[in-house]
């Protein structure tokens, strides 16, 4: 029981990355898109910080017009504030909660924990295509904006 209560949190975050479930992007198992479609969707990008982080993190760029299945690359900046090395860890989610599972991340920060020396300020990508699926499904063809969120917290120090 010790080790499924231990095992349960990073099981649940794979099982959302796999799904979209929860406004969890899918992240498991994802290729580049199949197909391009003419219709297009608005991106809206957001960010925080955990009081606990002595970083500033903010979206290079705050929306993009995307075409359905284009690829698409934006950058975030991140500086750490602080006079030691710190790392990071970011958690995402995308809105309206019904979208993510047609967003796909192909490339990201938020896959592994990021440091910072002090002072130091770095560009960080991601890469994402909307699944054009998303704008034939019933549930969701009235989505025409999705917003990617990503909080920024410490890692904790051993």
């Amino acid at each position: 029981m010790l080790g499924l209560t231990f095992a349960s949190v990073p099981l649940y975050r794979l099982y959302c990355q796999a799904t979209g479930y929860a406004g969890t992007p899918r992240t498991v198992n994802v290729a580049a898109p199949a197909r391009l479609d003419q219709r297009q969707v608005t991106v809206l990008f957001d960010s925080n910080v955990n009081s606990q982080l002595p970083w500033e993190f903010a979206p290079m760029q705050r929306r993009v017009e995307v075409r359905a299945g284009e690829e698409t690359l934006i950058h975030y900046r991140a500086a750490n504030r602080a006079t030691a090395p710190v790392t990071g860890t970011a958690t995402f989610n995308v809105t309206p909660d019904k979208a993510a599972k047609y967003f796909n991340k192909l490339e990201c920060f938020c896959f592994s924990e990021q440091t910072l020396g002090p002072g130091e300020d770095v560009v960080m990508p991601v890469v994402f295509y909307v699944d054009p699926a998303l704008l034939d499904d019933p549930e969701t063809a009235d989505v025409k904006t999705i917003t990617l969120s990503y909080t920024f917290f410490r890692v904790n120090d051993e």
